[in-house]
């Protein structure tokens, strides 16, 4: 397989962190695109690598580096409950943030991620234990799971509550999983793609978001077909089969962009 080759089949798993990392879609995007006009300037950069995957996203922060050294936090104004415990990870600094998803998301080692960031690695270790901590805090939200499965149903409804949130419904087909929404407004869905009587994931939370401005993330084994750029896709993607501490943190990053109540969109 040739570099270019590489380069693609790693973008989707890119893109996905730069979107966890942001909070968006379009502006993860952005920063890859501005990695992938670096590796142009410079493609020794990427050409000499011993491990690809690790040049690439090295290359992502050098380049988010030199356009904003700040990673944008969600409710940047408003009161101090506004910017408590419900976005507590959006105040955590910005490096540790990015030791955490490289972490749990991306699963690097702390030893990679001490050379993607240039730390060192005991600098790596320490960062991710207190953002593993700030991690234990966060203010209670209702949350609506949209699963075909039932285990794994049970699996995220265990985890959501072992965080303190309420499940305020579990869906397998989307009139459901519309009812539901509409029902309890929750501050927070998660979805997978494909549910019970070939329902689309994907369309449900569509629906349920022209009524309400909610975070979404999605459950999926197939992250690829979400992470093309090519159309209108999620921020917060975590894939199947995950670690309980993936989702914890993808639930955590989603609510720190989303520090009000959830309300009806007019």
């Amino acid at each position: 397989m040739s570099v270019s080759d590489e380069i693609v089949r790693l973008l989707p798993y890119l893109r996905r962190y730069a979107r966890a990392l942001t909070g968006s879609q379009s502006t993860g995007d952005q920063y890859v695109r501005l990695c992938l006009e670096a590796i142009l300037a410079e493609p020794s950069r990427i050409k000499a690598a011993e491990d690809l995957r690790v040049a690439l996203f090295s290359v992502f922060h050098d380049a988010w580096g030199i356009v904003d050294n700040a990673i944008p936090t969600a409710g940047s104004t408003g009161g101090s409950e506004e910017i408590g415990l419900s976005r507590q990870l959006a105040a955590l600094p910005s490096v540790e943030r990015q030791v955490l998803l490289l972490v749990t998301l991306e699963r690097f080692s702390t030893a990679e991620v001490a050379r993607i960031l240039k730390l060192d690695e005991a600098d790596v270790v320490e960062k991710l234990d207190l953002a593993r901590m700030e991690l234990r805090r966060q203010a209670p939200t209702r949350v609506l799971i949209i699963e075909d499965e039932p285990v794994i149903a049970m699996d995220i409804a265990g985890i959501v509550e072992a965080l303190g949130h309420e499940v305020v419904g579990v869906a397998s087909r989307h009139a459901e999983a519309v009812e539901l929404a509409r029902r309890h407004y929750p501050g927070l869905v998660l979805a997978d793609v494909q549910l019970q009587d070939g329902d689309s994931g994907v369309v449900t939370v569509q629906e349920i978001m022209l009524s309400m401005d909610v975070p979404v993330i999605f459950v999926t084994g197939f992250p690829e077909r979400l992470l093309t750029g090519d159309r209108v896709e999620p921020a917060f993607i975590v894939t199947k089969p995950f670690d309980p501490e993936t989702l914890k943190v993808a639930i955590v990053q989603a609510l720190s962009f989303s520090v009000t109540k959830p309300t009806p969109v007019a």
